[in-house]
């Protein structure tokens, strides 16, 4: 109570100190107002009992900040904001509580309407009422007293709640009309203001884009349930569309499943008779191009759920037809038990597209877990995936393909079992995968080691059987990928290993006392603590000083082109003695 005083107090405050048009009018923001109230107490979860309770409460406090009382605790006297009172936009807000509060009401019964139709008729009052206060507020709207702005917002809501009234009675023209009524002002506000204000207007055209295709289809036009069926597809159409969408598509597909007799899967034509079986064959299309086209991983999941729970449905009537054939065949002898009946091979078929299903939906979810993994957390007060979760996961998908192998009808197909047996090698080394790296968290580095070397065995047999069978790859996770990944983290789990301080402990003193630099002993291996300290001893500093060859400072380039003068008088010329010379040189006599 306390909170919703203060949520009025600030958009009581919002609103008188709101900066009107130039013509000077007063100013009430319709839309905006709605969807704050709406988001804040009680419609982001569908509580639509919450926000009328809400609705009141701020209808009593605005009556009592006013003085516009409806009499007094013994006597009730009914009063009517007129057009004379407009000297505050919370007059205007007044009458839209009303309406809000009609409105929710009318809400809260077409919820508890799904099990007690009587409520119907209660539901219709109270949408005539709040359509009577919308109109209430535009008429007073019209006063010169009111801005340009809000007369057509009042002008889109009165169109809006008349239009729900009309599609509740099924007056599908007129609700078409009151629709595109509405959509046509707020597209022109939403071109006409800023980006803050567009998005709400834009967000209620989208609201009331399926009601007008699906007033449309029932008028007679018939392309519009392509439209609905997309919308329907991607999750658009919630709220009072989503059951009119669910049965309109239900029985557009049971027209379609009249011309269907029979399906083939795997060489074998099966017919089909039941009109369940029909409905869902003829649909899984459209289901599954939805998915592939999902626009993000919430409205994929929820595509999914949707596709399985329309196929466990389809198979539990399937088992209901097999009880009956089964008590069939124990009254008639003459039956063939050795070969599987068409109506147990189509139980077989319906049961690969749900373990397909299955497999394809939790390899999704993989996908995106795995892509989290490698983000850095954000908040380390939260808790983000941990490679035990996609543990979980891969199970799940294993378990599905062992129940594959094991479906009546095909234990005789060699393609399909290699194919189951491929798949599962591929599963398996993946599941493997993020074993190991859920023992590399909690730093068992042998036993983590050996799962990469697993994953990598797995791997490689995946590769060797995959040469035959190249079509079952398309759709399976590439091993070439995972094969590299594994080195990498065989590297990052060796250096980790080392890096730990309990196994730094372990290494002798000797080993580590030697002050040699890292960079000349980089061909040999051994453990050093001190290389990740503050000081690690990586190279030698200052370096030796080395021996260079020295260059001359300048080239004598002028000695080839010097004449030296000739020395021929200086040198000493060779005497003619004779023998008697001869024998004096022997002797030395002539020195």
């Amino acid at each position: 109570m306390a909170a919703d005083k203060q949520n009025d107090a600030k958009v009581s405050l919002m609103e008188e100190n709101k900066e009107n048009l130039p013509d000077g009018g007063l100013g009430l923001e319709i839309l905006q107002i709605i969807k704050e109230s709406q988001q804040q107490h009680g419609l982001r979860h569908g509580d639509y009992q919450r926000y009328r309770g809400y609705c009141s409460r701020r209808l009593r406090r605005l009556r009592k900040t006013l003085g516009f009382k409806m009499g007094n605790r013994h006597k009730f006297v009914g009063k009517k904001v007129t057009v004379e009172m407009l000297s505050d936009n919370r007059y205007l807000l007044l009458v839209l509580m009303e309406a809000e509060r009609a409105w929710s009401y009318a809400m809260q019964l077409k919820q508890e309407a799904n099990t007690e139709p009587r409520k119907r008729f209660h539901l219709l009052s109270r949408l005539r009422k709040a359509a009577k206060h919308s109109e209430k507020l535009e008429k007073l709207c019209e006063s010169p007293r009111v801005d340009a702005k809000t007369k057509l917002e009042a002008q889109a809501y009165t169109a809006y709640l008349t239009g729900m009234v009309e599609f509740e009675l099924q007056e599908w023209k007129q609700a078409m009309e009151a629709f595109n009524k509405c959509k046509t002002i707020y597209e022109k506000l939403a071109s006409a203001f800023t980006e803050d204000l567009a998005v709400l207007y834009r967000q209620r055209v989208d609201e009331i884009s399926p009601n007008i295709r699906y007033c449309a289809y029932n008028i007679g036009d018939q392309n519009a349930i392509n439209d609905l069926m997309q919308m329907r597809l991607t999750g658009g159409g919630g709220g009072m569309m989503a059951e009119k969408l669910e049965a309109l598509i239900t029985q557009a597909r049971t027209k379609q499943a009249a011309t269907m007799s029979e399906v083939e899967w795997r060489g074998r034509t099966v017919p089909v008779k039941i009109d369940k079986a029909r409905v869902f064959l003829l649909g899984l299309a459209d289901n599954e191009a939805a998915i592939a086209q999902a626009a993000n991983e919430e409205t994929k999941e929820h595509l999914y759920e949707t596709l399985l729970a329309e196929c466990r449905d389809t198979i539990q009537a399937v088992k209901e037809e097999l009880k009956t054939e089964a008590k069939q065949r124990e009254r008639s002898s003459d039956g063939d038990t050795g070969k599987v009946s068409n109506l147990q091979y189509l139980h077989s078929y319906l049961t690969y597209i749900k373990l397909c299903t299955l497999v394809k939906r939790n390899e999704s979810m993989a996908h995106t877990l795995q892509a989290k993994l490698k983000e850095p957390e954000a908040d380390e007060s939260k808790r983000g995936p941990r490679p035990q979760d996609l543990i979980r996961l891969y199970d799940i998908i294993l378990q599905s393909l062992a129940e594959l192998s094991t479906l009546q009808g095909l234990e005789d197909d060699h393609t399909f079992q290699k194919e189951v047996s491929l798949k599962t090698l591929v599963y398996k080394a993946y599941r493997c995968f993020f074993i190991a790296q859920s023992y590399v968290l909690v730093k068992k580095w042998s036993e983590a080691l050996v799962l990469y070397e697993r994953v990598l065995k797995y791997a490689k047999e995946v590769q060797s059987k995959a040469k035959s069978l190249n079509n079952s790859l398309k759709d399976l996770p590439d091993v070439q990928e995972l094969i590299a990944e594994v080195n990498a983290e065989k590297y990052s789990l060796q250096a980790a290993a080392i890096l730990d301080t309990d196994e730094i402990v372990e290494v002798p003193q000797q080993l580590v006392k030697d002050n040699t630099p890292l960079c000349d002993h980089l061909e040999t291996f051994r453990f050093d603590p001190s290389l990740v300290g503050k000081q690690p001893s990586l190279v030698q500093f200052p370096p030796d000083f080395q021996p260079i060859p020295c260059k001359p400072l300048f080239f004598d380039l002028a000695l080839n082109h010097v004449a030296f003068p000739p020395l021929d008088d200086k040198v000493e010329q060779k005497g003619k003695g004779g023998l008697t010379g001869y024998i004096k040189g022997i002797f030395g006599f002539g020195s």
